[in-house]
């Protein structure tokens, strides 16, 4: 902008040096005298008319050095050429010119800093929303990590409930196994105990009841086996210690699978809690997932949004930058311009020239 602006006033330099050069030519008495004799022109203005042009020529001039537009030089020019009508015309001409230039230059201003300001408010809206949807994105994908995480060990701990379970499971039909051998051994045991026993007891009382009945023995009396009562008796202590064994061997499985079933049953309870909690956590798991991808989406489209802020940011300061810089300054030679063009005006209508003459010394 600045380098345009430069050569935009070198070439306006150019210009007025230019037009200072054919304004002299043409004002020179060698060229009055050229136009007299070759386009006919007749001496009948006023002395008045020309001294009122004079000034206002001068006037202008002044006013072109001043605002470095080659038009009033140009105009400057006409005003020793052409009728009054017609160089009244056309500098009110480049009065209307200007002010419109002028009220167009301020409503693109105003558009600029609206516009400017609409785009920045836009721009740091959209950051914000750019910062929070990162910060979402970042929860998202920690709880995804860490519901990903607790969904491994909840499935883990459940197949190892599992192994547990069937270990149990076979443990206890191995126990169950042993128990039925020491059952049956200990209920074998009574009862071929049992059935010795009570042979020996079928025996000696049978003796003692033949003893009895005979009244005048021929031999001597027969008398019962000394040990055979301890062994009787013996036998009848490992009858009676087999049905204790077996009663304790039938109250400890009672006991192991009373146990068994608690634990099944605490097990499957834990199993069937951990399952619904790793269903639960793939559901939030899902659902944290399906939200991220939303809010990768709502970013892309911010990051879309901020990007075409920026070019379009990059088009507004093209367009508006060289105005809002040089707004005061080529406001305030607008404005120099149109009032030296109305003092003009004024003079051609009959005011006195000394009393604009002093804005331009």
């Amino acid at each position: 902008m600045d380098a345009e602006y430069e050569e935009r006033v070198a070439l306006r330099q150019q210009e007025i040096q230019a037009c200072s050069k054919a304004l002299a030519f043409l004002s020179s008495d060698e060229a009055h005298e050229l136009f007299s004799r070759t386009l006919g022109f007749m001496q009948v203005r006023s002395t008045v008319h020309s001294k009122r042009r004079a000034q206002v020529s001068k006037l202008l001039i002044q006013a072109a050095h001043k605002s470095k537009d080659a038009a009033l030089y140009e105009l400057a020019v006409s005003t020793r050429m052409d009728a009054f009508a017609e160089v009244r015309a056309k500098i009110q001409e480049m009065v209307d010119k200007l002010v419109k230039e002028k009220q167009d230059e301020i409503k693109h201003k105003d558009f600029c800093i609206e516009e400017l300001n609409t785009n920045q408010a836009e721009t740091e809206s959209k950051q914000r929303d750019q910062n929070d949807l990162t910060a979402k994105i970042e929860d998202l994908v920690s709880s995804i990590d860490t519901l990903g995480k607790e969904i491994e060990v909840a499935k883990a701990e459940v197949v190892e409930l599992g192994v547990q379970l069937k270990r149990a499971g076979e443990d206890r039909e191995k126990e169950n196994k042993e128990f039925q051998i020491v059952v049956a051994d200990q209920r074998a045991t009574a009862k071929l105990l049992g059935a010795a026993l009570g042979i020996l007891k079928g025996f000696y009382d049978k003796a003692a009841l033949v003893q009895q009945s005979t009244s005048q023995p021929s031999f001597k009396k027969q008398e019962k086996n000394a040990q055979s009562g301890g062994v009787m008796g013996m036998m009848e202590g490992i009858i009676g210690e087999a049905k204790a064994m077996e009663a304790e061997a039938i109250r400890g499985e009672e006991d192991t699978q009373k146990a068994y079933e608690t634990f099944v049953k605490d097990t499957n309870e834990s199993i069937e809690e951990k399952t619904k909690d790793i269903i639960s956590k793939s559901d939030m798991k899902a659902k944290a997932e399906g939200d991220k991808v939303e809010k990768e989406a709502e970013k892309d489209a911010v990051v879309g949004d901020l990007e075409s802020l920026a070019s379009e940011s990059t088009d507004l300061h093209k367009a508006c930058d060289f105005t809002l810089k040089n707004f005061d300054l080529r406001q305030g030679a607008r404005d120099d311009e149109i009032e030296a063009l109305k003092q003009a005006i004024s003079i051609f209508s009959g005011a006195k020239f000394s009393a604009f003459l002093q804005n331009y010394n």
